[in-house]
C-alpha cells in the first residue's frame, strides 16, 4: 500500500479479530514509536503488551476500578467492557514517562506519547491490521495504571485494542480537510469547522 494512500484510507476500528501482529512484524509496528515527534529526544512512551491468557485479568482490573468509581454501574456497561478487554486480540496499554524537571515543557512530552501511538496506528493500518485507541476514566485509574507498572514517574495514557479488522465493517467516510485549513494574510483566521 503506498504511503498517503494508506495514511487517507485509515480510520480507528474495534470490530477486530484474530490473528493480531506478532514477531517480527509487531516489533517493526512498535518501534515506528521511535521515528515520533520528539523535542529533546526524551522518548517518554511506554508499552505494556497484553495478550492470550492475561486478557480476562486486564479485564477484571478495569472492571473492578469502574464498580470502584460507580459501585451502581450498570451490569450490562460492566459484561461489555469486561467482554472487550477478555476479547481483544492484542491491547497495549500506554503509558507515559514525563520529567517535570526537564526543560521540555510536559506538554510537549504528552504530544510525544500521542504521536508515538498514531505512528503505531497508521502501522497497524499499512501493514493490513487495525486499531483505536481508548481512553476515558480508565486511563486515569490509578490502581489500574499501578497494576500495569505505571506508577509515578509514570503515567496510563489509555490502551490500542489491536487486531485484523472485520472486512465487512464499513469505512467511514473521510470529512474533506477544507474546513480545517485556513491561510494567514496577517489578520486572525477562522475556520468553518468551528461552525458546525
Amino acid at each position: 500500500m503506498a504511503v498517503l494512500d494508506s495514511l487517507l484510507s485509515r480510520f480507528s476500528t474495534d470490530a477486530l479479530s484474530d490473528p493480531a501482529p506478532e514477531g517480527s512484524v509487531l516489533e517493526d509496528i512498535l518501534s515506528t514509536a521511535m521515528r515520533a515527534p520528539d523535542h529533546g529526544r526524551l522518548r517518554p512512551w511506554r508499552y505494556v503488551l497484553i495478550r492470550g491468557e492475561a486478557r480476562p485479568k486486564l479485564a477484571e482490573l478495569v472492571v473492578a476500578g469502574m464498580l470502584a468509581r460507580d459501585p451502581d454501574v450498570p451490569a450490562a456497561k460492566i459484561e461489555k467492557r469486561r467482554k472487550r478487554f477478555s476479547t481483544m486480540p492484542l491491547t497495549i496499554a500506554l503509558g507515559m514517562h514525563l520529567r517535570p524537571e526537564d526543560k521540555i515543557p510536559l506538554i510537549e512530552q504528552e504530544m510525544a506519547v500521542a504521536a508515538a501511538a498514531m505512528n503505531i496506528l497508521n502501522a497497524l493500518h499499512a501493514t493490513g491490521f487495525g486499531g483505536v485507541w481508548v481512553t476515558g476514566d480508565m486511563a486515569v485509574d490509578p490502581a489500574l495504571a499501578s497494576a500495569l507498572g505505571f506508577d509515578a514517574p509514570h503515567r496510563l495514557a489509555g490502551f490500542l485494542f489491536v487486531g485484523t479488522p472485520d472486512p465487512n465493517r464499513a469505512v467511514p467516510s473521510r470529512r474533506p480537510v477544507e474546513g480545517y485549513v485556513a491561510e494567514w494574510h496577517g489578520a486572525p483566521v477562522t475556520f468553518a469547522a468551528d461552525k458546525e
